[in-house]
């Protein structure tokens, strides 16, 4: 590679570095640990080693220590792992130090970085890389890697980081004063139809960015580097999952629905292009906690990782983005530790339950028509298993405490809940509200 290239994509860099607006975040990092971001592209990763790397510069370290090299940047197409030696040998030609700190920001795009990496953190260097893959946290790459490097998943903005970025109190005594839980709640709003995309926060016309957004995972992450054949089965399935929200649906059932609109597919493919979905951090899904191994793979509920998405798909589905942006929540707090618990055999259907917690949770946009049926399948659900202590209803915006059967029910707003009120609940066992 030449070496000229890489001093320019690395300088220009730096400047960009230099020059960014950056946020506090939810996310820590270890002193001393080489650490592969991952996540949905734009979700902020790129963002998080600028802190990093501001951070070092702040320490003591000089700019020149600082390599970072971004592999979608045009001028570095056709770079392959025979390269990476050249990225070690410019650093050194623009620094005289000891210790230089690599940032290597989408590396999947190259073809074994794999190795190379592992190379890097077995010569002691301090490595931080980025990658918009599931397939890079996958159990090959961890046996190659060996334990050298700690992953980490970065999601779009939560709820408390996008008041944060529009310097919106939402601390408790916000929470009490009229006006300013008045902007919560409204921001609340924009968050569950709008996502949480940082680029997206300031702009008048979001829906365009995030279409953008979508077409680039799409386009991008899964038909080119997937090598998707049958791009419009693909499109139709998306937006069959999307319609699906809230509800189980089974491969075979997607490839039925494709297969009405005149789309040749099948369920093999849904499974293929469902996984494709998953490994862009488009779309995750939730398993039925009491259905046979089989079952919780092939008939899961999925959710979209950023509500933005969901919403280019769906048109006054109030209720779906509620319950996704619950999902987006409980993905980012539990990751792996909930599921929806379906039974036909007890008659109950809970929305989301976190057995390591004792907590059931139901969302409904409103309980206006929907009270008996919510109250009814949460007590139930208490009454048939063992170790439930914490019941939780999510609305849009009502707020109240239900006693039925001796149980104690939480009406929770949708944006308490985002902004973690009820984990002070569930922390103390289910304790007063």
């Amino acid at each position: 590679m030449n070496h000229e290239i890489l001093k320019r994509v690395i300088l220009e860099q730096i400047e960009v570095i230099r020059a960014a607006e950056i946020i506090d975040r939810e996310y820590s990092f270890e002193n001393g640990v080489n650490y592969i971001l991952v996540g949905l592209r734009r979700a902020g990763k790129s963002t998080l080693l600028y802190k990093i790397a501001r951070e070092f510069v702040a320490s003591g370290c000089d700019w020149s220590q600082i390599i970072y090299i971004n592999f979608e940047d045009d001028r570095l197409l056709g770079f392959t792992k025979e390269d990476f030696d050249d990225i070690i040998e410019t650093a050194y030609e623009l620094s005289d130090a000891d210790e230089i700190i690599y940032f290597f920001d989408e590396i999947q795009i190259v073809d074994g970085w794999e190795h190379f990496a592992r190379r890097m953190a077995d010569q002691k260097r301090r490595v931080y890389i980025t990658g918009s893959n599931a397939k890079m946290l996958s159990s090959e790459m961890a046996s190659i890697l060996g334990g050298r490097y700690l992953a980490k998943m970065i999601m779009p903005f939560s709820f408390s980081e996008c008041l944060e970025y529009g310097k919106t109190d939402h601390d408790e005594k916000a929470l009490l004063t009229t006006s300013k839980n008045g902007k919560i709640k409204k921001a609340c709003q924009e968050y569950i139809s709008g996502g949480g995309f940082p680029e997206a926060q300031n702009l008048n016309n979001r829906r365009e960015y995030i279409k953008s957004v979508y077409e680039k995972v799409l386009l991008g992450d899964i038909i080119e580097r997937e090598q998707v054949k049958n791009k419009m089965a693909l499109r139709l399935m998306i937006k069959k999952i999307a319609e699906t929200v809230m509800h189980e649906i089974s491969f075979n059932t997607l490839a039925g629905n494709i297969k009405a609109s005149g789309i040749k597919t099948s369920t093999d493919s849904m499974i293929e292009y469902s996984s494709y979905a998953e490994n862009a951090y488009l779309v995750f899904r939730t398993e039925n906690y009491v259905s046979k191994f089989a079952e919780k793979e092939s008939v899961p509920r999925y959710y979209f990782y950023d509500n933005g998405i969901l919403s280019l798909f769906l048109v006054n589905k109030a209720s779906a983005l509620l319950e996704n942006a619950v999902a987006v929540f409980l993905m980012r707090e539990y990751r792996e530790g909930f599921y929806f618990y379906k039974s036909a055999k007890k008659g109950v259907d809970i929305d989301f339950y976190l057995p390591g917690e004792g907590c059931a949770i139901q969302v409904a946009y409103s309980l206006e028509e929907a009270e008996d049926r919510e109250i009814n399948s949460l007590v139930s659900f208490a009454r048939k298993t063992e170790g439930v202590e914490t019941l939780m209803i999510v609305t849009n915006e009502e707020e109240r405490t239900i006693q039925k059967d001796g149980l104690m029910i939480r009406v929770v707003p949708a944006h308490k809940f985002l902004l973690g009120v009820y984990k002070k609940v569930v922390d103390r066992g289910g304790g007063v509200w």
